[in-house]
């Protein structure tokens, strides 16, 4: 390799094949790695309550082990549940169904409407609660049992198997019980149990002022039209507010967040004694959030317990956390220094102390110990594309890394704090699970995977990285090596690119990461190339915001940075680089394309944004601002704007419904590419949404393939 002082090449990981014959069918690429291909597993994998054993399925049987003596057991087969339901004859279970532990007698499913809660010790079922047929939002409450569901647009809860209608709205554009602000800032659910179950807090959307936006159903003979709420960047949004249900007395109490209206209420949680609500109220703009504490009987406001502001943006993803011994104070986790870190407060709002801090991401708070000694942790310390566990001392704030082996490592924390459930993998090592003592020391291990691939012909992988245009910041990035690999032959390249805030592709999990149709790419000849880019997860909050309003410019920048490392090799081909991305990935796959027709020969892009004006408020306005407020921002990011510059060949891909990036982005790009006399080459998938699924999935990438094959 010619040395060239803008790249530095440290390699941190090479995985090398077995030399086997088999080669991948599409088939294989596309379905195959959740299913023949998935490395071996301990599925459901869980400590069993507060006690120190855990279970896991295997062959529709549930095991257990005991970490005491080392004893694997098998606890409960699926033809015992079966017997247990012998009087609820519409109910046979086929497949060990999903639980969770209630505590170490008692476990939980979810079937066929039915919430089950079986004991293990008597062999039979403790509870068995029915809701009705085309109930949604599922959410129970772990003190008591009861239920609480959406039916439409309304909630509804289920108390001792009584169902109670909480809200009656008529008008569809008024929703209550589901999840708000199209899911950002952390927001998975939309109904919230109080810890005695006592009360349940819900959100209300109101998004009736929200423009419609059509999207149409085919099936019919007659094609009919679908309205969503789409609320567009700059335009009016949803107004959001949180209601208190009190279940023993039917009052509804509005929790008092003031206004303006277009504000997001996110990370709710209750007190520990139910009688307050903690509420993280960002501003439209999300540049200013509160953690505002309210009265859960009246609904008042009783004070601000700190604020966070950035110029940039403030973006809520986690909720206060109540430590375990003591009720008055609760970890909350901040990107404030720079750096994803763990601060301890207490319920008047002051400051504790700062628990993490370095130039790295804490990228998951375990919880601390019974006796509220150790917080553990996972984060990037070690390295930024790698994930650890550590436990952090409370008293003296030692860290200790308890996980040594490279990789990206999950763990679980049993409840009694004295042992961990640790899986991980890298890129030679598909899954292993070792069952930790605390101090970090493996007592055993449950599994260790084979390779699923090791008879069938995959490329050499490597993941290293190139400077940034800073000259100091690392760029990862995996490289995969056709199969077969010849070094004096020149190999075309398929650059497969996301780019977008929240996505890490390179890391050093299982294969680096990469997608098997990169590999099944890798058998027909070609290199697979990723890079994550400045906006992508891994280096800090600078790193990631530092595209703010500029959406496109910097990510090509250092797009390019990887482009100049790919000539630098000897046996890639300079004339036939290629670019794929699906998304934010499509809205770069485009933008390269149009800036640097000279490079990039062919470009398949999925779904793409177009204009960022098309896009909707909440994630649209974090990264660009409204168009109102940056439209020089806005008007460098519009890929209108670049069509004139369209050379060789460019696809477009988009599902005909999707309600994420809307359709309206890439028709107004055909439009363009007509109006500049443009070829271009487009396909659509009726009835699929954001992404093409399912066993279509298959036919999207033979579609992908093909042009690739055919014009690079």
């Amino acid at each position: 390799m010619k040395k060239n002082k803008l790249f530095v090449l440290l390699i941190l990981g090479v995985c090398y094949i077995s030399s086997a014959q088999n080669i991948l069918t599409l088939e294989d690429a596309v379905l195959g790695s959740r299913t023949k291909f998935a490395p071996k597993n301990l599925n459901q994998l869980q400590w069993q309550g507060e006690i120190d054993k855990f279970t896991f399925v295997k062959n529709d049987t549930l095991f257990q082990g005991n970490v005491e003596n080392n004893s694997i057991v098998s606890l409960l087969h699926i033809s015992d549940m079966n017997i247990a339901l012998k009087n609820h004859d519409s109910i046979n279970l086929k497949r060990f169904p999903r639980i969770f532990w209630k505590n170490s007698e008692q476990l939980e499913y979810i079937e066929n409407n039915n919430l089950f809660i079986y004991n293990i010790s008597t062999g039979s079922f403790d509870v068995i609660i029915n809701y009705p047929e085309g109930a949604d939002n599922v959410d129970i409450c772990e003190a008591n049992n009861f239920l609480a569901y959406t039916i439409g647009n309304n909630l509804f809860v289920s108390i001792n198997r009584k169902i109670i209608q909480v809200t009656n709205e008529d008008n569809p554009g008024i929703i209550s019980g589901q999840t708000v602000h199209r899911n950002e800032f952390g927001i998975t659910n939309g109904t919230f149990w109080s810890p005695g179950g006592k009360f349940l807090a819900y959100y209300r959307k109101d998004e009736t002022m929200v423009a419609d936006y059509p999207l149409v159903n085919i099936s019919g003979r007659i094609a009919a039209l679908e309205n969503i709420k789409y609320p567009m960047a700059g335009m009016k949004s949803e107004e959001v507010t949180l209601w208190i249900y009190d279940l023993e007395t039917g009052k509804k109490t509005m929790i008092q967040t003031g206004k303006p209206k277009e504000q997001y209420l996110t990370n709710i949680v209750w007190s520990p004694d139910e009688k307050y609500i903690f509420i993280a109220v960002l501003n439209r703009g999300q540049d200013l959030m509160k953690l505002n504490q309210y009265d859960a009987n009246s609904g008042k406001f009783v004070k601000t317990l700190f604020e966070e502001s950035n110029a940039r943006y403030v973006e809520p993803l986690h909720a206060i956390e109540f430590l375990e011994n003591d009720k008055k104070k609760f970890i909350w986790q901040s990107k404030r220094d720079g750096y994803n870190h763990l601060y301890l407060y207490n319920t008047n709002g002051r400051l504790l102390n700062q628990l993490t801090r370095g130039e790295f991401d804490v990228t998951e708070n375990l919880g601390t110990d019974k006796e509220g000694k150790f917080l553990y942790f996972i984060s990037a310390q070690s390295n930024p594309i790698e994930r650890q566990v550590y436990k952090l001392d409370l008293e003296t704030r030692e860290v200790i890394r308890l996980t040594i082996n490279k990789g990206i490592h999950n763990a679980a924390i049993s409840k009694t704090g004295e042992y961990i459930l640790d899986t991980y993998s890298n890129i030679n090592e598909p899954r292993i699970i070792n069952l930790l003592s605390v101090e970090g020391n493996v007592i055993r291990n449950l599994l260790t995977a084979d390779n699923p691939y090791k008879n069938y012909k995959l490329g050499e992988i490597t993941i290293s990285s190139v400077k940034c245009s800073d000259g100091k910041t690392d760029l990862y990035y995996r490289l995969i090596k056709p199969v077969d690999f010849d070094p004096s032959r020149k190999y075309p390249v398929i650059i497969y690119v996301y780019g977008g805030p929240h996505s890490q592709l390179v890391t050093n999990r299982w294969l680096g990461g990469s997608r098997m149709w990169q590999h099944y790419m890798a058998q027909k000849g070609f290199i697979g190339f990723t890079m994550d880019n400045r906006g992508t997860l891994g280096h800090g909050f600078n790193f990631e915001s530092s595209i703010h309003r500029q959406l496109g410019k910097l990510e090509m920048e250092d797009q390019m940075k990887g482009v100049e490392f790919l000539k630098s090799l000897p046996y890639v081909d300079t004339n036939r680089i290629g670019i794929h991305g699906w998304s934010y990935g499509g809205f770069m796959t485009v933008n390269l394309k149009l800036h640097y027709p000279e490079i990039f020969k062919v470009a398949v892009a999925g779904g793409p944004v177009i204009d960022w004006k098309y896009y909707e408020v909440m994630y649209g306005e974090r990264y660009m601002d409204t168009p109102q407020e940056n439209p020089d921002g806005y008007e460098q990011a519009n890929l209108i704007n670049y069509v004139d510059n369209l050379k060789g060949k460019l696809l477009i891909i988009h599902g005909a419904i999707d309600p994420v990036v809307v359709w309206q982005n890439s028709l107004a790009f055909v439009q363009e590419c007509v109006n500049n006399k443009k070829q271009m080459d487009y396909f659509v998938y009726p009835g699929h949404p954001h992404n093409v699924r399912g066993a279509d999935r298959v036919h999207l990438m033979r579609k992908v393939s093909g042009y690739f094959i055919d014009n690079l």
